[in-house]
C-alpha cells in the first residue's frame, strides 16, 4: 500500500508542475522537436539500410547477418 500511495505522489508532483507551467512548456516543445530532427538527419546520413541496398530478398539478408554472427564466411 505504501508503494501505491509513494508511486501516486510522485506522480501528482510531476503532473502539478508540468500543469503549472508556462514558458517551460514551450521550451519542451522545442527540445522535442529539436530532438526528432536531430535524430531524423541521423538516420538517413550516417545509418544507411545497407542490407537493403546490397541484397535483393530477405533470404539472402538473413544469410549475411547470420554468416556475420557465426563468423564464418559462406
Amino acid at each position: 500500500m505504501e508503494k501505491q500511495s509513494m508511486i501516486k505522489r510522485v506522480y501528482r508532483l510531476y503532473a502539478d508542475g508540468f500543469r503549472s507551467m508556462t514558458i517551460g512548456r514551450t521550451l519542451w516543445l522545442i527540445i522535442a522537436i529539436k530532438l526528432v530532427i536531430f535524430f531524423a538527419i541521423i538516420k538517413l546520413f550516417f545509418f544507411p539500410d545497407v542490407l537493403k541496398e546490397n541484397y535483393d530478398n530477405d533470404a539472402e539478408r538473413a544469410e549475411h547477418v547470420r554468416s556475420e554472427l557465426l563468423g564464418s564466411k559462406s
